[in-house]
């Protein structure tokens, strides 16, 4: 490989000069080239976009994964360029520990279906988790490590070479002040015009890129947009599998009291207050008196929507919020946005409401509804 000798001696000489001129600037002994004010209120926002940017991003990382140990795997297997094996979510292992336990206890019995139905959810609950991390790192984790390793890189360098630059020219300067002869002041001239020159563009690529952190903060906005979505759409789907699952749980109660009789024939001549503590807590519908002008049905804890007459007051307009999918003939089904009129009727769950749309009557979860005056 040539070695050549005058750009090595010529390298050094530049680095020398520029130590130099830093350590005089430390110690006061030189004057020092300031940037004007909005060039250094675009710096300071550059930083600190950069360190915001790194705290929420590894923040973000430790919501969407909090075992530190799969973080760290994770980012093996990015630096090395491979695909992240897939990994069971906390949800689904609890719903495989519960699948098994319910083939152990006996599929059939109370507790263990029960167990597959608790565990059907869990795994969907894991499912929809593992959807909302990946849509979570494509949408909003990988612009932001874009950005750091990307253009912040770019704009890094810029800047270590702008003060090159700038380390440069003040030397210039200063062997100007300190020139005595005609000739050397001439040299000096010329090289300060060369350094001023290249400061000058340095400078104005420095100030294009940092003023392009502003491009940067409008797409870091529409990235989070799309991830306040996607934990919307997460927290949405959780919040319906476990409507469902509650609704599903709650057609058990008849079969756990009586396997709970049937299991314990000393139970009947026990004492209430035994009986009471000995059987699990299951939901029950609240038993009402007929009431005028409410059906039987109701009190019984079966509605009719076709039998069911508003009250002559009491009735109040709604906005749906979201799209709900009827379970069955007792129920509305809904769509966003939309207006409806409900009301209660006694003994009703205080969690559904009677709604109302033309000629469809049905019940409606409360939680879907804004309610109007």
């Amino acid at each position: 490989m040539e070695f050549n000798v005058k750009k090595l001696a010529s390298d050094a000489g530049v680095f020398f000069s520029r130590a130099m001129q830093f350590t005089e600037e430390k110690l006061g002994q030189a004057e020092k080239t300031e940037l004007d004010a909005h060039f250094e209120n675009l710096l300071a926002r550059a930083d600190c976009t950069k360190n915001w940017t790194e705290k929420i991003l590894r923040q973000t990382e430790v919501l969407l994964q909090p075992n530190p140990s799969a973080r760290v795997e994770e980012f093996l297997y990015e630096k090395l360029d491979r695909k992240v094996p897939s990994r069971v979510t906390n949800g689904e292992l609890l719903a495989q520990y519960m699948t098994e336990a319910a083939n152990d206890f006996g599929p059939g019995t109370p507790y263990g279906k029960t167990l597959i139905k608790v565990g059907e959810t869990q795994r969907r609950l894991g499912a929809a988790e593992r959807e909302f991390i990946r849509s979570a790192s494509i949408s909003f984790l990988t612009p932001l490590r874009n950005f750091l390793e990307g253009d912040w890189r770019t704009i890094s360098k810029e800047r270590r070479i702008l003060q090159n630059r700038r380390l440069d020219l003040d030397a210039c300067k200063a062997r100007l002040k300190k020139a005595k002869a005609a000739e050397a002041k001439a040299a000096a001239e010329h090289e300060l015009r060369l350094t001023q020159t290249e400061f000058d563009r340095q400078a104005e690529v420095t100030r294009l890129l940092l003023e392009g952190i502003s491009s940067t903060h409008v797409n870091h906005l529409r990235c989070l947009h799309e991830f306040v979505e996607s934990q919307t759409n997460y927290y949405a789907q959780c919040y319906q599998f476990m409507l469902d699952l509650q609704k599903q749980l709650g057609g058990f109660s008849g079969t756990f009291v009586g396997n709970a009789e049937s299991a314990s024939p000393a139970a009947a001549t026990s004492s209430p207050a035994v009986a009471a503590a000995t059987l699990p807590a299951v939901p029950t519908i609240p038993v009402v008196p007929t009431i005028v002008g409410v059906p039987n049905t109701v009190a019984e804890g079966v509605l009719n929507p076709n039998e069911v007459k508003p009250p002559a007051s009491g009735t109040r307009r709604a906005r749906v919020l979201y799209d709900y999918e009827a379970a069955d003939s007792t129920e509305l089904a809904l769509l966003a946005d939309e207006m409806i009129t409900v009301y209660s009727l006694p003994g009703m769950d205080p969690d559904w409401l009677i709604g109302e749309r033309g000629n469809q009557k049905g019940k409606v979860p409360v939680t879907y509804l804004e309610l109007l005056s």
